[in-house]
This record gives C-alpha cells, structure tokens and sequence, in this order.
C-alpha cells in the first residue's frame, strides 16, 4: 500500500484532530482573555519579568499538569530518543538560536501567526517546516546523524 511507504508513522487523525482543536482553542481564549498570543517561548522566557508572571506561570502549569495527566492516565506516546546527551544539548541550542533569531516558535508563528495571517509568521512557518522536512530525510532516512 502507498500511504504506509508515504507516511511510515501511526496515522491517527481523530487524536491529531482533537490535539489540533484543544491548541486552537487554548490559543484563541488566551487571545481573546487577556490579549497575548501563546508563543511558548515568549511566555516562558518572560518568566524573570514581575508583570504578568502569574498568568504565565498559570499556562506554563497548565501544560506541564495536562502532560502528567496524559502519562497518568496512559495517554500518553512512548518516546524513544536515540541520540546521546552531546547531540540533544547541541539540538536544544540550535532551537534556541533559531528561535532568537527568528523571533517566535512554532507555536507563536505556525499557530498564533498563521491565524493573523501575519507575514512574518507565514516566512517563519514555511523556513522552519521546510527545515524539519530536511533534517528528517537526513536523519531518519540517511541516517546521516
């Protein structure tokens, strides 16, 4: 069959549709409650600052509880990382630098951006999904990492 040697991983749409309607709504009350746009790495990295810390906190808790929930409940996906500790700290200061330099993550841009058809977020969301789409094929396809 073609879609499985397209597609090798577990196509499940009513989960990825339901996750995909909670982030949506998540994102559309924190806009429309207070005015801000979830951006987790503008509302996490804000966290030093005293105005608005506790709304910040409040969200940040909220994923963290819904996670533990998910595990709790056995919701959760088994997650195997096969990289060593040198390549995930490498990985981790790549997003980070990108992020920086691209001002937003895929959550600020991909989900709060696109929605205000921003065009910023529209270039950040196409540069960032077209590099995903090429560090897969090198990773997991040519094993290149």
């Amino acid at each position: 069959m073609l879609l499985p040697a397209l597609f090798p991983t577990r196509f499940t749409p009513l989960p990825d549709l339901a996750g995909g309607l909670l982030i949506g709504a998540s994102a559309a009350l924190l806009w429309l409650g207070i005015g801000r746009i979830a951006g987790i790495t503008g509302i996490a990295g804000d966290l030093i600052q005293r105005s608005g810390r506790d709304w910040r906190l409040a969200f940040i808790s909220g994923l963290l509880l819904a996670g533990l929930l998910a595990r709790t409940l056995g919701a959760a996906p088994s997650i195997h990382v096969a990289a060593g500790l040198p390549v995930m700290i490498g990985a981790g200061l790549l997003v980070g630098i990108g992020t920086a330099l691209g001002g937003g993550c895929t959550s600020g841009h991909g989900v709060c951006g696109l929605a205000r058809v921003s065009p910023r977020s529209i270039v950040a969301t196409l540069i960032f999904m077209a590099i995903a789409v090429i560090v897969v094929f090198l990773t997991r396809d040519l094993g290149a990492v």
